[in-house]
C-alpha cells in the first residue's frame, strides 16, 4: 500500500469514528421515520394515481358502451328505412368499437391487478411505519434514560474524586495539627526542665550558665531565708526578755 493510500484509509477512518461519535441516535431515528413516513406518502400517491386512472378508464369504457349501444339502435333503424348498406357500415363501427371496449376491459384489468397490489403494499408499509414508530420512542426512551444514568455516573465519578481529594487535605491538615501540637508540647517540656531558656530569661554566656545561675539562685534564696529566720529568732528572744523584766518589777503603790 502506498503512502498516499494509507493517508486515504487513515482519513476515512478518522471521518468515520468522528461521524459516530457525533451521531445522535435520537436523530437518527427520527430520521429514519421521516423516510419511511415520505416513502408512504408517496405510496399513497401512486395508488391514489392508480385508482384515478383506473376511474377514468372506467368512464371511457361507459361512454364506448353508450356509443356501441347507439350504433345497434341506429343500425336497426337504418334496415327499417330499408338501408341495408347504411346498416352495414354503422354495424361496421359498432364492431370497432367493441374491440376497443375489449382493450380497454383489459387495460382496466391490468390497472385494478396494480391497484389491488399497491393497496397490499400500502397496508404492509404501513404497519410497519407504525411499529417502526413504536420501536423509535421506545428506542428514544431508553436513550435518553441512559445518557441521565451516565450524567449521574459522571457526577457522582466527579464527586467521588472530589471527595478523596478533599480527605487526602483532610488527613494533611490533621497530621500538620498533630506535628505542631507535638512540637509545642516538647518545647514546654523543656522549658520546664530547664533544658532551654524561657524567652524571658536574660541569654546565657556558656552552654553551661543555665545550671550554674539556678544554683546560685538557690544559694541566694537560702541565704535570704537564713537571714529571715536569724531575724526572727532574734526577735523572739527580745520579746521574751522584755516580758521577763517586766515580771520583776516592784508592785505599783496603792
Amino acid at each position: 500500500m502506498g503512502l498516499l493510500s494509507r493517508l486515504a484509509l487513515l482519513l476515512r477512518i478518522r471521518s468515520k469514528a468522528a461521524l459516530e461519535r457525533a451521531e445522535d441516535p435520537a436523530q437518527v431515528l427520527d430520521y429514519s421515520y421521516q423516510k419511511q413516513v415520505e416513502q408512504l406518502q408517496q405510496l399513497r400517491r401512486a395508488v391514489a394515481d392508480v385508482a384515478t386512472s383506473e376511474r377514468r378508464l372506467e368512464l371511457q369504457q361507459a361512454e364506448l358502451q353508450r356509443q356501441t349501444e347507439r350504433y345497434e339502435q341506429k343500425a336497426f333503424h337504418a334496415l327499417r328505412a330499408n338501408r341495408e348498406d347504411l346498416a352495414r357500415l354503422v354495424l361496421q363501427r359498432r364492431e370497432l368499437l367493441l374491440a376497443q371496449l375489449n382493450s380497454y376491459e383489459q387495460q382496466l384489468g391490468q390497472v385494478r391487478a396494480q391497484k389491488e397490489q399497491l393497496i397490499e403494499l400500502e397496508q404492509r408499509l404501513r404497519m410497519r411505519v407504525e411499529a417502526f414508530r413504536t420501536q423509535k420512542e421506545v428506542l428514544k426512551a431508553r436513550y435518553s434514560a441512559a445518557q441521565a444514568q451516565a450524567r449521574i455516573e459522571e457526577a457522582l465519578t466527579g464527586l467521588s474524586t472530589e471527595m478523596t481529594e478533599m480527605q487526602l487535605a483532610l488527613e494533611r491538615a490533621q497530621e500538620k495539627i498533630l506535628t505542631a501540637e507535638a512540637r509545642a508540647s516538647a518545647l514546654h517540656s523543656l522549658l520546664e526542665q530547664g533544658t532551654l531558656d524561657s524567652p524571658l530569661s536574660p541569654p546565657l554566656l556558656t552552654a553551661g550558665g543555665n545550671a550554674l545561675d539556678h544554683e546560685l539562685e538557690r544559694l541566694d534564696r537560702d541565704e535570704q531565708v537564713e537571714q529571715q529566720l536569724q531575724f526572727l529568732k532574734r526577735r523572739l528572744l527580745s520579746d521574751r526578755s522584755a516580758s521577763e523584766g517586766q515580771g520583776h518589777l516592784p508592785p505599783a503603790e496603792a
